[in-house]
Protein backbone atom coordinates (compact mmCIF):
# COMPACT_ATOMS: atom_id res chain seq x y z
CA UNK A 1 0.00 0.00 0.00
CA UNK A 2 2.44 2.37 1.07
CA UNK A 3 4.56 1.66 -2.28
CA UNK A 4 1.31 2.68 -4.13
CA UNK A 5 0.92 5.46 -2.85
CA UNK A 6 4.90 6.85 -3.21
CA UNK A 7 4.59 5.49 -6.71
CA UNK A 8 1.23 7.81 -6.82
CA UNK A 9 3.16 10.28 -5.42
CA UNK A 10 5.77 10.42 -7.89
CA UNK A 11 3.72 10.30 -10.73
CA UNK A 12 1.85 13.51 -9.72
CA UNK A 13 5.46 15.41 -9.28
CA UNK A 14 6.86 13.76 -13.18
CA UNK A 15 3.12 15.28 -13.75
CA UNK A 16 3.47 18.77 -12.71
CA UNK A 17 7.41 19.10 -13.48
CA UNK A 18 6.45 18.40 -16.88
CA UNK A 19 3.64 21.29 -17.34
CA UNK A 20 5.58 23.52 -15.44
CA UNK A 21 8.09 25.59 -17.32
CA UNK A 22 10.45 27.81 -15.58
CA UNK A 23 10.21 31.14 -18.08
CA UNK A 24 12.33 34.02 -18.06
CA UNK A 25 10.84 36.40 -20.71
CA UNK A 26 9.68 39.75 -21.86
CA UNK A 27 8.33 42.03 -19.66
CA UNK A 28 8.14 39.30 -16.63
CA UNK A 29 5.74 36.21 -16.16
CA UNK A 30 3.22 37.33 -17.54
CA UNK A 31 4.63 39.43 -20.21
CA UNK A 32 2.45 42.55 -18.58
CA UNK A 33 5.38 44.41 -16.99
CA UNK A 34 4.34 43.16 -13.41
CA UNK A 35 7.20 41.16 -11.88
CA UNK A 36 5.96 39.65 -8.56
CA UNK A 37 8.89 40.56 -6.42
CA UNK A 38 8.03 41.80 -2.71
CA UNK A 39 9.90 43.76 0.19
CA UNK A 40 10.77 46.05 -2.23
CA UNK A 41 11.78 50.09 -1.01
CA UNK A 42 9.13 52.27 -1.46
CA UNK A 43 11.29 54.99 -1.22
CA UNK A 44 14.86 55.75 -2.54
CA UNK A 45 17.33 57.60 -0.98
CA UNK A 46 18.06 60.96 -2.72
CA UNK A 47 20.91 59.30 -4.84
CA UNK A 48 18.96 56.65 -6.02
CA UNK A 49 19.13 53.10 -4.88
CA UNK A 50 22.81 51.27 -4.85
CA UNK A 51 24.49 50.73 -7.78
CA UNK A 52 25.86 47.10 -7.32
CA UNK A 53 27.91 46.10 -10.56
CA UNK A 54 27.79 47.28 -14.35
CA UNK A 55 29.28 45.42 -17.60
CA UNK A 56 30.25 47.98 -20.26
CA UNK A 57 31.28 45.64 -22.90
CA UNK A 58 27.96 44.62 -24.52
CA UNK A 59 27.79 46.31 -28.04
CA UNK A 60 24.66 47.90 -29.13
CA UNK A 61 21.32 47.02 -28.70
CA UNK A 62 18.13 47.94 -26.60
CA UNK A 63 17.01 44.34 -25.62
CA UNK A 64 16.37 43.62 -21.94
CA UNK A 65 18.81 41.13 -20.06
CA UNK A 66 16.12 37.83 -18.94
CA UNK A 67 17.05 36.99 -15.21
CA UNK A 68 16.63 33.49 -14.40
CA UNK A 69 16.91 32.12 -10.45
CA UNK A 70 21.24 32.04 -10.80
CA UNK A 71 21.73 33.87 -14.39
CA UNK A 72 21.58 36.50 -16.50
CA UNK A 73 21.63 36.44 -19.90
CA UNK A 74 21.33 39.26 -22.58
CA UNK A 75 22.74 39.70 -26.35
CA UNK A 76 24.81 42.72 -27.84
CA UNK A 77 25.87 43.49 -31.41
CA UNK A 78 29.96 44.01 -31.73
CA UNK A 79 31.22 45.04 -35.36
CA UNK A 80 28.12 43.33 -36.95
CA UNK A 81 28.08 40.60 -35.22
CA UNK A 82 25.75 39.49 -32.47
CA UNK A 83 27.05 37.91 -29.46
CA UNK A 84 24.77 36.03 -26.49
CA UNK A 85 26.70 37.15 -22.91
CA UNK A 86 25.57 35.42 -19.57
CA UNK A 87 26.37 36.41 -16.21
CA UNK A 88 26.11 34.94 -12.78
CA UNK A 89 24.17 37.35 -10.25
CA UNK A 90 26.78 39.28 -9.37
CA UNK A 91 27.97 40.27 -12.44
CA UNK A 92 30.76 38.00 -13.27
CA UNK A 93 30.71 37.17 -16.98
CA UNK A 94 30.88 33.04 -17.68
CA UNK A 95 30.54 32.89 -21.70
CA UNK A 96 30.39 35.41 -24.44
CA UNK A 97 29.03 33.63 -27.64
CA UNK A 98 28.80 34.99 -31.20
CA UNK A 99 25.52 33.68 -32.93
CA UNK A 100 25.88 35.63 -36.36
CA UNK A 101 24.88 38.86 -37.96
CA UNK A 102 23.18 41.57 -36.53
CA UNK A 103 21.12 44.82 -37.12
CA UNK A 104 23.84 47.50 -37.90
CA UNK A 105 21.53 50.08 -40.31
CA UNK A 106 18.81 52.87 -39.08
CA UNK A 107 18.75 52.30 -34.88
CA UNK A 108 21.56 49.81 -34.76
CA UNK A 109 21.82 47.26 -32.37
CA UNK A 110 20.32 43.87 -31.33
CA UNK A 111 16.22 44.43 -31.02
CA UNK A 112 14.97 40.85 -29.51
CA UNK A 113 15.90 39.51 -25.87
CA UNK A 114 17.04 36.22 -24.66
CA UNK A 115 13.50 33.64 -23.50
CA UNK A 116 15.11 31.29 -21.25
CA UNK A 117 12.84 27.93 -20.79
CA UNK A 118 13.83 24.54 -18.81
CA UNK A 119 17.68 24.82 -19.76
CA UNK A 120 17.09 26.63 -23.46
CA UNK A 121 17.88 30.34 -24.45
CA UNK A 122 15.86 31.28 -27.56
CA UNK A 123 16.75 34.41 -29.63
CA UNK A 124 15.46 36.14 -32.87
CA UNK A 125 17.98 38.60 -34.65
CA UNK A 126 17.64 41.12 -36.36
CA UNK A 127 17.15 39.60 -39.81
CA UNK A 128 15.00 36.55 -38.80
CA UNK A 129 17.54 34.28 -37.88
CA UNK A 130 16.26 31.99 -34.54
CA UNK A 131 18.33 30.37 -32.60
CA UNK A 132 18.51 28.02 -29.46
CA UNK A 133 20.87 27.26 -27.24
CA UNK A 134 22.06 25.29 -24.27
CA UNK A 135 21.71 28.10 -21.30
CA UNK A 136 24.14 26.08 -19.19
CA UNK A 137 27.28 27.10 -21.75
CA UNK A 138 25.70 28.37 -24.69
CA UNK A 139 26.28 25.09 -27.17
CA UNK A 140 24.05 24.96 -30.20
CA UNK A 141 20.73 23.21 -30.65
CA UNK A 142 19.14 24.40 -33.57
CA UNK A 143 18.62 27.38 -35.94
CA UNK A 144 16.32 28.56 -38.60
CA UNK A 145 15.61 31.39 -40.74
CA UNK A 146 11.96 32.43 -40.46
CA UNK A 147 12.21 34.45 -43.32
CA UNK A 148 13.63 32.94 -45.72
CA UNK A 149 12.07 29.27 -44.48
CA UNK A 150 8.59 31.03 -44.64
CA UNK A 151 8.77 33.95 -47.30
CA UNK A 152 8.69 36.62 -45.55
CA UNK A 153 10.18 40.02 -46.56
CA UNK A 154 11.92 41.85 -43.76
CA UNK A 155 10.93 45.12 -42.32
CA UNK A 156 12.17 48.65 -42.26
CA UNK A 157 14.00 48.43 -38.51
CA UNK A 158 14.16 44.56 -38.85
CA UNK A 159 12.74 41.97 -37.28
CA UNK A 160 11.99 42.97 -33.41
CA UNK A 161 9.82 40.71 -31.26
CA UNK A 162 10.15 39.08 -28.20
CA UNK A 163 9.60 35.10 -28.57
CA UNK A 164 6.93 33.44 -26.82
CA UNK A 165 6.78 29.88 -25.60
CA UNK A 166 3.56 27.71 -24.60
CA UNK A 167 3.88 24.38 -23.97
CA UNK A 168 5.87 22.57 -26.41
CA UNK A 169 5.15 25.24 -28.91
CA UNK A 170 7.18 28.59 -29.77
CA UNK A 171 5.33 31.44 -31.49
CA UNK A 172 6.73 34.15 -34.26
CA UNK A 173 5.74 36.21 -36.54
CA UNK A 174 7.23 36.35 -40.04
CA UNK A 175 4.43 38.22 -41.92
CA UNK A 176 3.75 38.07 -45.24
CA UNK A 177 1.08 35.45 -47.16
CA UNK A 178 1.72 32.35 -45.90
CA UNK A 179 3.29 31.87 -42.53
CA UNK A 180 2.38 35.13 -40.98
CA UNK A 181 2.16 33.75 -37.66
CA UNK A 182 3.91 30.02 -36.93
CA UNK A 183 3.89 27.98 -34.15
CA UNK A 184 7.16 25.85 -33.92
CA UNK A 185 8.15 22.40 -31.98
CA UNK A 186 10.38 24.42 -29.37
CA UNK A 187 12.91 21.55 -28.93
CA UNK A 188 13.50 21.29 -32.79
CA UNK A 189 11.96 24.06 -34.41
CA UNK A 190 10.43 21.96 -36.40
CA UNK A 191 6.72 23.33 -38.23
CA UNK A 192 3.91 22.54 -35.95
CA UNK A 193 1.31 24.67 -38.30
CA UNK A 194 1.35 28.09 -39.75
CA UNK A 195 -1.47 30.45 -40.36
CA UNK A 196 -1.56 33.41 -42.63
CA UNK A 197 -3.94 35.72 -41.09
CA UNK A 198 -4.51 38.44 -42.74
CA UNK A 199 -0.92 38.11 -44.84
CA UNK A 200 0.57 41.48 -44.05
CA UNK A 201 4.17 42.16 -42.74
CA UNK A 202 4.68 41.56 -39.01
CA UNK A 203 4.78 44.63 -36.99
CA UNK A 204 7.43 44.59 -34.09
CA UNK A 205 5.19 43.05 -32.07
CA UNK A 206 5.64 40.70 -28.95
CA UNK A 207 2.33 38.66 -28.69
CA UNK A 208 0.46 37.49 -25.82
CA UNK A 209 -1.59 34.28 -25.15
CA UNK A 210 -4.54 33.49 -23.09
CA UNK A 211 -7.10 31.41 -21.97
CA UNK A 212 -10.21 33.05 -23.06
CA UNK A 213 -13.38 30.17 -21.57
CA UNK A 214 -10.61 27.50 -21.98
CA UNK A 215 -9.86 28.24 -25.76
CA UNK A 216 -5.94 29.38 -25.53
CA UNK A 217 -5.85 32.25 -28.01
CA UNK A 218 -2.62 34.78 -29.64
CA UNK A 219 -3.49 38.02 -29.90
CA UNK A 220 -0.69 40.46 -31.61
CA UNK A 221 -0.22 43.35 -33.99
CA UNK A 222 0.43 42.63 -37.97
CA UNK A 223 1.35 45.76 -40.37
CA UNK A 224 -2.29 47.33 -39.99
CA UNK A 225 -4.07 44.94 -37.55
CA UNK A 226 -4.46 43.36 -34.42
CA UNK A 227 -5.26 39.36 -34.88
CA UNK A 228 -6.53 36.36 -32.82
CA UNK A 229 -5.04 33.00 -33.34
CA UNK A 230 -6.47 29.54 -31.84
CA UNK A 231 -2.87 28.54 -30.17
CA UNK A 232 -3.69 24.59 -30.43
CA UNK A 233 -5.20 24.23 -34.17
CA UNK A 234 -3.59 28.02 -35.79
CA UNK A 235 -6.80 28.62 -37.22
CA UNK A 236 -7.16 32.66 -37.50
CA UNK A 237 -10.05 33.84 -35.35
CA UNK A 238 -10.60 37.53 -36.01
CA UNK A 239 -9.30 40.80 -36.36
CA UNK A 240 -9.31 44.84 -35.37
CA UNK A 241 -8.52 47.36 -37.72
CA UNK A 242 -5.33 49.02 -36.47
CA UNK A 243 -3.21 51.11 -38.98
CA UNK A 244 -0.73 53.86 -37.98
CA UNK A 245 1.82 55.92 -40.15
CA UNK A 246 4.41 53.46 -39.91
CA UNK A 247 3.55 50.04 -38.90
CA UNK A 248 4.42 50.17 -36.16
CA UNK A 249 2.60 48.32 -33.25
CA UNK A 250 5.24 47.67 -30.18
CA UNK A 251 3.26 47.09 -27.19
CA UNK A 252 2.58 43.65 -26.23
CA UNK A 253 -1.29 43.15 -25.70
CA UNK A 254 -3.18 42.52 -22.83
CA UNK A 255 -6.27 40.60 -21.42
CA UNK A 256 -8.12 40.68 -18.60
CA UNK A 257 -11.29 39.43 -17.69
CA UNK A 258 -12.62 38.93 -21.52
CA UNK A 259 -11.49 42.13 -22.84
CA UNK A 260 -8.47 43.00 -24.54
CA UNK A 261 -6.43 46.10 -24.83
CA UNK A 262 -3.95 47.09 -27.43
CA UNK A 263 -2.21 50.39 -28.42
CA UNK A 264 -0.06 52.14 -30.84
CA UNK A 265 2.13 55.29 -31.21
CA UNK A 266 2.08 58.10 -34.14
CA UNK A 267 -1.60 58.98 -33.15
CA UNK A 268 -3.06 56.04 -33.31
CA UNK A 269 -3.96 55.47 -29.80
CA UNK A 270 -5.64 52.76 -28.09
CA UNK A 271 -8.24 50.25 -28.09
CA UNK A 272 -10.60 47.75 -25.52
CA UNK A 273 -12.29 44.97 -27.48
CA UNK A 274 -14.77 42.45 -25.73
CA UNK A 275 -14.52 38.69 -27.07
CA UNK A 276 -17.32 36.25 -27.63
CA UNK A 277 -17.82 34.04 -25.57
CA UNK A 278 -15.78 31.23 -27.30
CA UNK A 279 -13.20 33.68 -28.48
CA UNK A 280 -14.47 33.87 -32.43
CA UNK A 281 -15.01 36.97 -32.78
CA UNK A 282 -14.53 40.80 -30.85
CA UNK A 283 -16.88 43.59 -29.98
CA UNK A 284 -15.07 47.21 -29.80
CA UNK A 285 -15.64 48.34 -26.36
CA UNK A 286 -14.09 51.85 -26.83
CA UNK A 287 -11.23 53.64 -28.45
CA UNK A 288 -8.82 56.64 -27.26
CA UNK A 289 -6.73 58.55 -29.57
CA UNK A 290 -5.11 60.77 -26.99
CA UNK A 291 -3.36 57.41 -25.62
CA UNK A 292 -0.61 57.40 -28.39
CA UNK A 293 2.20 54.73 -26.78
CA UNK A 294 4.88 53.35 -29.23
CA UNK A 295 6.90 51.58 -27.47
CA UNK A 296 7.03 51.83 -23.58
CA UNK A 297 4.68 49.27 -22.70
CA UNK A 298 1.99 49.76 -20.13
CA UNK A 299 0.63 48.19 -17.05
CA UNK A 300 -2.85 47.56 -15.30
CA UNK A 301 -3.22 48.01 -11.80
CA UNK A 302 -6.81 48.04 -9.97
CA UNK A 303 -8.77 48.88 -13.35
CA UNK A 304 -6.57 51.52 -14.65
CA UNK A 305 -3.69 51.73 -17.35
CA UNK A 306 -0.24 52.94 -16.72
CA UNK A 307 1.87 54.40 -19.44
CA UNK A 308 3.73 56.53 -21.90
CA UNK A 309 1.93 58.92 -24.44
CA UNK A 310 4.79 59.57 -26.88
CA UNK A 311 2.66 61.79 -29.17
CA UNK A 312 2.67 64.36 -25.60
CA UNK A 313 5.53 63.57 -24.34
CA UNK A 314 3.72 62.97 -21.14
CA UNK A 315 2.82 59.63 -18.32
CA UNK A 316 -0.94 58.86 -18.08
CA UNK A 317 -3.33 57.08 -16.08
CA UNK A 318 -6.37 55.63 -18.21
CA UNK A 319 -10.09 53.67 -16.79
CA UNK A 320 -9.90 50.27 -17.79
CA UNK A 321 -13.36 49.94 -18.39
CA UNK A 322 -13.96 53.40 -20.30
CA UNK A 323 -11.05 54.64 -21.56
CA UNK A 324 -11.70 57.71 -19.29
CA UNK A 325 -8.40 59.99 -19.20
CA UNK A 326 -8.01 60.20 -15.52
CA UNK A 327 -4.68 62.15 -15.06
CA UNK A 328 -1.44 62.62 -16.74
CA UNK A 329 2.00 64.43 -15.34
CA UNK A 330 5.25 64.89 -17.28
CA UNK A 331 7.19 62.76 -14.36
CA UNK A 332 10.09 62.71 -16.65
CA UNK A 333 10.88 61.63 -20.33
CA UNK A 334 8.60 59.44 -22.39
CA UNK A 335 9.66 55.86 -21.82
CA UNK A 336 8.71 52.36 -20.49
CA UNK A 337 7.30 50.79 -17.38
CA UNK A 338 6.89 48.21 -15.06
CA UNK A 339 5.38 47.30 -12.00
CA UNK A 340 6.40 45.41 -8.74
CA UNK A 341 5.03 45.88 -5.17
CA UNK A 342 2.38 48.43 -6.14
CA UNK A 343 5.12 50.77 -7.20
CA UNK A 344 5.57 51.92 -10.93
CA UNK A 345 9.30 52.27 -12.44
CA UNK A 346 9.27 54.67 -15.19
CA UNK A 347 12.62 54.55 -17.70
CA UNK A 348 12.55 57.93 -19.29
CA UNK A 349 14.45 58.70 -22.82
CA UNK A 350 15.81 61.50 -21.19
CA UNK A 351 18.02 58.59 -18.92
CA UNK A 352 16.31 59.26 -15.85
CA UNK A 353 13.83 56.11 -13.70
CA UNK A 354 11.69 57.12 -11.45
CA UNK A 355 9.77 55.51 -8.75
CA UNK A 356 6.36 56.47 -8.30
CA UNK A 357 3.26 55.35 -6.18
CA UNK A 358 0.13 55.64 -8.50
CA UNK A 359 -2.37 57.13 -6.67
CA UNK A 360 -6.04 58.12 -7.81
CA UNK A 361 -5.57 61.61 -8.50
CA UNK A 362 -1.31 61.36 -9.69
CA UNK A 363 1.59 59.82 -10.12
CA UNK A 364 3.67 60.59 -6.94
CA UNK A 365 7.13 60.68 -7.16
CA UNK A 366 9.25 58.54 -4.20
CA UNK A 367 12.78 58.87 -6.07
CA UNK A 368 14.59 58.82 -8.60
CA UNK A 369 18.89 58.73 -10.57
CA UNK A 370 19.96 59.10 -13.72
CA UNK A 371 21.93 56.22 -15.87
CA UNK A 372 25.26 56.75 -15.58
CA UNK A 373 26.98 54.44 -18.15
CA UNK A 374 25.66 53.78 -21.23
CA UNK A 375 25.41 54.83 -24.64
CA UNK A 376 22.65 55.77 -27.48
CA UNK A 377 19.34 55.36 -26.85
CA UNK A 378 17.46 54.47 -23.67
CA UNK A 379 14.78 52.04 -25.25
CA UNK A 380 15.43 48.71 -23.01
CA UNK A 381 12.72 48.25 -20.97
CA UNK A 382 13.52 47.40 -17.28
CA UNK A 383 13.85 44.29 -15.48
CA UNK A 384 13.42 42.99 -11.62
CA UNK A 385 15.00 39.75 -10.26
CA UNK A 386 16.19 38.58 -7.24
CA UNK A 387 15.54 41.58 -5.62
CA UNK A 388 17.25 43.55 -8.16
CA UNK A 389 16.66 46.48 -10.96
CA UNK A 390 18.46 45.67 -14.33
CA UNK A 391 18.57 48.57 -16.37
CA UNK A 392 20.40 48.00 -20.04
CA UNK A 393 21.57 51.27 -22.08
CA UNK A 394 23.23 50.62 -25.48
CA UNK A 395 26.50 48.91 -24.55
CA UNK A 396 25.88 48.79 -20.46
CA UNK A 397 23.92 46.82 -18.03
CA UNK A 398 23.36 48.05 -14.52
CA UNK A 399 22.27 45.93 -11.59
CA UNK A 400 20.70 48.03 -8.60
CA UNK A 401 19.97 46.74 -5.04
CA UNK A 402 15.83 47.53 -4.70
CA UNK A 403 15.31 45.45 -1.13
CA UNK A 404 13.59 46.81 1.40
CA UNK A 405 16.44 47.55 4.15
Amino acid sequence: MKRMIFLFCLMCVMVYSASSQDIAQWRGPGRDGIYPETSLMKAWPEAGPVLLWHFDELGEGHSSPAVTSDRVFINGEISGIGYLFSFDLDGKLLWKIPYGEEWTESWPGVRSSPLICDGKIYLESGFGKLICRKAENGDFIWAIDILKDFNAPNIKWGVTENLLIDGNKLFCTPGGPEANVVALDRNTGKLIWKCAAKGESSAYCSPAIFTHNKRRILVTHTASSIIGIDTETGKFLWSVDQPNTYSVHANTPEYIDGSVYCCSGYGKGGVLFKLSDDGSSVTETWRSPSISNRMGGFVVLNGKIYGSDDAGKAWYCTDWKTGADMYSEKVTGKGNIILADGMLYLYGDNGEIVLAQPTPTAFVKAGSFKVPFGSAQHWAHLVIGKGRLYVRHGNSLMAYDIRKK
